[in-house]
């Protein structure tokens, strides 16, 4: 297998937007992604030897979690996010201000350090800036306008995603 190559996203390097020079993430066909269904013959997961419905519930979750994360990563990979960049910016809109970093790394289970760069490719983007708070060892970090507005778009998509993905799931 080939190794790993970075390329970066060409929303970094200033070209144009996607689909036709549109700024906006949220249009056309979401195509990738599969819809579940409890009594499809094409399982998603494996289930366990004593497969009944509720023992295959649990695989099916988080098959359908890292689905649907990977579907999101997909639709929002020219615009240079992810899941490690989105995810935080999610995280930020739904919380009240302040946040700090230690507080933000372990709302998303990862390291300070992880954390770090994570931010600082955000704030390279615009999307979130670093005060000095009161205590002035720890920087709060505050969403800026445009990183709303990618947060908007984001909870667009991520909605697309989730209806799509369970549009054969009954609400009962």
């Amino acid at each position: 297998a080939a190794p790993y190559q970075h390329r970066p996203s060409r929303r970094r390097q200033g070209c144009p937007a996607p689909e036709g020079g549109r700024d906006t993430l949220v249009s056309g066909p979401i195509d990738d992604i599969p819809s579940i269904s409890m009594s499809s013959k094409k399982a998603i997961a494996v289930p366990s030897p004593d497969s009944s419905p509720r023992n295959a519930l649990a695989p099916l979750v988080g098959q359908v979690s890292r689905l649907w994360r990977r579907a999101v990563d997909r639709r929002l990979q020219p615009f240079g996010l992810s899941q490690a960049t989105w995810r935080p910016l999610l995280h930020l809109s739904r919380v009240p201000a302040p946040v700090y970093q230690k507080d933000l790394a372990n709302a998303l289970m990862v390291e300070s350090s992880s954390v770090v760069r994570v931010l600082d490719a955000l704030q390279r983007q615009g999307f979130i800036e670093r005060r000095e708070g009161q205590d002035r060892r720890a920087k709060e970090i505050v969403l800026t306008d445009q990183g709303r507005t990618i947060v908007d778009q984001l909870e667009q998509i991520s909605a697309r995603v989730r209806d799509q993905t369970l549009a054969n799931v009954s609400d009962q």
